[in-house]
């Protein structure tokens, strides 16, 4: 399209409330038709008023194997709930060997990133794919992105990698990991930061049982010998013995939920009557119910030897062995729940995937 189109004669608050009423992806591609509607749609205050008045919520897919290299043309897939459509953004505008996506907040997508050289060693990639911008952070050993838990979150960009014996924080003003020694009694399963916190489980039990705890750490508190404390209460009972091979995702606000298969009894090898969801309100130390999977739905995931989670927030998806198609659950402001199928999911062979959520934003900066 000409440049000089009847858009280049628009002021440019009308043409910003114009383009509002398009999804991102909309967006993102009117930007490619001049020059004009680029340097219109690039501009701080539109990527601003349309980051507040569009949201795009999607759930994107993690590779299958974060240790293998990508095809040649690397993509990342994500979900688009609300339109009900699989999308993929391209991440060949990163010169690396490989990229692997891993994490996201506030519009900025994570990558575990090889440089190609002999020593193994990694570093974290932060990009915006719509933007096609990334930084680059300070490298780190192999054995962190084979073994470490990447949390980030909005506030300051923070970045957290995390495993048994050991915490790496990234310093926005030095560019550089400051390394704190941890006392978790256990490996850290899924966990999440919110707010000023981390909150992981950790099985302390035998090898023959199982035995979840919560443990938290605040920020604060990372330079101290006991950084880590038993987040634990009289009147939660047995929550914790409920759900086989419970997982943590973020809620919302300061919500945490944990999801696990719930036990049909307390015996060893007892077998699970179905997916529940439970949420802990972390102002109140209470648990609640926030969903269980329906029978129907359910009886899918019982042929599977094991299922993964990923998402959080108000939307969490469930994958599979031999299931073929995801499982959403979403809760609605008025506290109802839905449980749906996803189907067209890009095959990784096995059927288990996994991922996380991202919101696509314009304005992002990593």
């Amino acid at each position: 399209m000409d440049d000089n189109s009847i858009f280049s004669h628009l002021p440019q608050d009308i043409l910003h409330q114009i383009f509002t009423r398009l999804s991102l992806q909309q967006v993102v591609i009117c930007r490619s038709v001049n020059k004009h509607l680029y340097s219109a749609l690039s501009s701080p205050s539109f990527t601003h008023l349309l980051a507040t008045t569009s949201p795009f919520p999607l759930l994107a897919l993690r590779p299958p194997h974060r240790h293998h290299p990508l095809p040649p043309s690397p993509l990342l897939h994500l979900f688009d709930p609300i339109s009900h459509k699989w999308l993929r953004f391209p991440l060949n505008f990163l010169p690396f060997p490989s990229a692997h996506p891993i994490a996201s907040a506030a519009g900025l997508l994570y990558l575990w990133a090889d440089s190609g050289s002999l020593d193994g060693n990694k570093s974290l990639v932060v990009c915006n794919p719509l933007a096609l911008r990334y930084k680059t952070l300070p490298q780190l050993g192999s054995a962190w992105s084979k073994h470490g838990s990447v949390l980030v979150d909005s506030v300051d960009n923070r970045v957290i990698v995390l495993n048994e014996l050991a915490l790496l924080y990234y310093s926005n003003i030095k560019n550089m990991w400051l390394k704190f020694s941890s006392n978790l009694p256990a490996k850290p399963r899924s966990p999440v930061l919110i707010n000023k916190s981390i909150i992981a489980l950790c099985d302390v039990g035998s090898p023959w049982r199982s035995q979840w705890k919560l443990f938290i750490c605040s920020l604060k508190s990372l330079q101290t010998s006991q950084m880590w404390n038993c987040l634990e209460r009289c009147e939660w009972g047995d929550v914790f013995d409920i759900l086989k091979r419970p997982r943590l995702l973020k809620g919302v606000g300061d919500v945490v939920l944990m999801i696990g298969g719930l036990k049909s009894s307390f015996s060893l090898n007892a077998s699970c009557s179905t997916i529940l969801i439970l949420k802990l309100d972390l102002g109140k130390l209470e648990w609640g119910e926030a969903g269980r999977m329906p029978g129907d739905m359910f009886r899918c995931f019982q042929e599977s030897s094991k299922f993964k989670v990923f998402g959080g927030g108000n939307r969490v998806c469930f994958s599979g062995k031999r299931v073929g198609r995801l499982a959403l659950w979403e809760a609605g402001e008025d506290g109802k729940e839905e449980w749906r199928w996803i189907d067209g999911v890009p095959g990784n062979g096995e059927g288990l995937y996994r991922g996380f959520l991202f919101d696509a934003r314009l304005d992002a900066e990593p």
